[in-house]
């Protein structure tokens, strides 16, 4: 009589089942490792410094409105006081021009007054005012990650 014995091999459909099921976890370990490393790396953007210096006081004449086209904004002196106003359109960030009284925006007609108060056009708000400081140096440094009010002045 034939006795059936157990079967120990096994096949090989089963060996590339046991296989494959083995490489899916092996994938999902490594691709929850790298993204548990990727968590810990900060989100960290790289730009230039707000910060930078203008000159030294005496550069500017007196009532001067002074366009430093680099950095985007117009540096005022009346007398001995400075002021710095960003030249961005608080639009959609066209640089403003000049104009006979106040600032223009050619992109899309905002306008705006001395103090740089919307006077009309789409911008939703007025232009904004830089933090004016001296060096040590004895130059003129603007911040402009710091704004300030209208009628803040650096007095020399």
């Amino acid at each position: 009589m034939n006795h059936p014995t157990p079967d120990n091999d096994v096949s090989r459909r089963s060996f590339f089942q046991l296989a494959l099921g083995w490489l899916a976890g092996a994938f999902a370990t490594a691709a929850s490792a790298v993204a548990a490393v990727r968590f810990l790396v900060p989100n960290v953007l790289y730009e230039p410094s707000q910060r930078f210096k203008a000159g030294k006081p005496e550069d500017y004449p007196d009532g001067s409105v002074t366009f430093l086209e680099d950095e985007r904004v117009f540096l005022i002196r009346k007398g001995n006081t400075f002021r710095c106003l960003s030249a961005v359109c608080t639009h959609l960030g066209c640089t403003v021009n000049r104009a006979n009284k106040g600032y223009h925006c050619p992109c899309h007609g905002s306008v705006f007054n001395d103090e740089g108060k919307v006077e009309g056009g789409p911008a939703p708000r007025g232009l904004p005012w830089f933090l004016v400081t001296l060096s040590k140096d004895n130059r003129l440094l603007v911040d402009k990650g710091e704004t300030v009010v209208a009628d803040k002045y650096l007095v020399v």
